[in-house]
């Protein structure tokens, strides 16, 4: 996966099309079985492995699953939690979240296959699909086919809402999110080139920034850190909506336009393991919640939907064009 600082790489958009997730065996039992009373090899290996029950799945290791941390690590903790005893619950086999440092961290977790699912945004998805063969992106939120990132401006900044791009954004200090994130760079850089046919670094007058979560992109420009920045359009609302981010202070200055975003991307090795099918019960558990707690520990308050692919090729053309992938 390219981890590149695209503002020192010359990009061109002429040839770039727009476009707008039994019985349990008796201790001793393995040792006859292995010894040969009355079952084959394959019969004793089948036994010590699969088991039934819940008292079987219990004992199983469990299955390892990542996000990308574009909000609060602490937070996404405590969410996943429930999240784990849900699928647990569900399919019969514990869950496990793995918390990560950053988005390459999630990223190079489920490419080892040290975690069989994750929850990516559109670009960490594409990346992901690209580096293992037969990975599925499965299931996504209701809104994630038309999402939207928000730039965004200090209150002392003399410039408003607009629906045209707002070049006057020209020259402010100014941050990105994660390196890797969809709403938080690829998408803002994208739009920052095509309006102004300028790079980032140019357009700012200075190298690029990273906050590194959408959140701490929005409390830097309230606290004057940063004069502008681009942010996930969903953080900012919620974080004005809790009271923990001043409208006032760091304000929207301009909308874009909708693009395909976060998914939950399955590894293939979880056939291979839990049998031919277990993918797509994983993504029929997925869609099928409907518990604003867990929803909410989702983040995704109106629900999921299954996802393909497929979905996302137009930002897999646009990493490719922009050289993320």
């Amino acid at each position: 996966m390219p981890d590149r600082g695209l503002g020192r790489q010359p990009v061109t958009f002429m040839n770039l099309k727009t476009f707008r997730g039994g019985r349990v065996l008796p201790a001793f039992a393995p040792f006859l079985l292995l010894l040969g009373f009355g079952c084959s090899h394959e019969a004793a290996h089948q036994a010590l492995t699969e088991g039934s029950g819940p008292d079987a799945a219990a004992s199983q290791a469990p299955i390892k699953y990542t996000a990308i941390p574009d909000t609060n690590a602490t937070e996404l903790i405590e969410k996943y939690r429930l999240v784990s005893d849900y699928l647990s619950k569900e399919l019969g086999v514990p869950f496990e979240y793995v918390p990560t440092v950053d988005y390459g961290a999630a990223y190079e977790l489920f490419k080892s296959g040290d975690a069989m699912l994750a929850w990516f945004g559109g670009l960490t998805g594409v990346q992901a699909v690209a580096a293992v063969p037969g990975a599925r992106m499965i299931a996504q939120g209701k809104v994630d086919p038309a999402f939207k990132s928000y730039f965004i401006v200090n209150g002392d900044v003399p410039l408003q809402a607009s629906e045209s791009f707002p070049l006057g954004l020209k020259g402010l200090t100014f941050t990105f999110g994660a390196n890797q994130s969809t709403s938080g760079r690829l998408m803002p850089e994208y739009y920052i080139r095509e309006h102004t046919q300028m790079s980032p670094e140019e357009f700012f007058g200075m190298p690029n920034a990273f906050s590194n979560a959408h959140d701490a992109t929005a409390k830097l420009v309230e606290a004057g850190t940063f004069q502008a920045g681009a942010l996930n359009y969903q953080t900012y609302d919620g974080m004005v909506a809790k009271g923990t981010l001043d409208p006032n202070k760091c304000r929207v200055v301009w909308t874009t336009p909708p693009y395909p975003d976060y998914n939950w991307t399955a590894h293939p090795a979880l056939d291979g393991k839990y049998g031919a099918g277990f993918i797509d019960r994983l993504q029929q558990a997925l869609v099928s919640v409907t518990d604003p707690i867990l929803l909410e520990a989702l983040q995704r308050k109106d629900g999921l939907i299954k996802a393909k692919n497929e979905d996302f090729e137009s930002i897999r053309k646009l990493a490719v064009e922009l050289e993320f992938l």
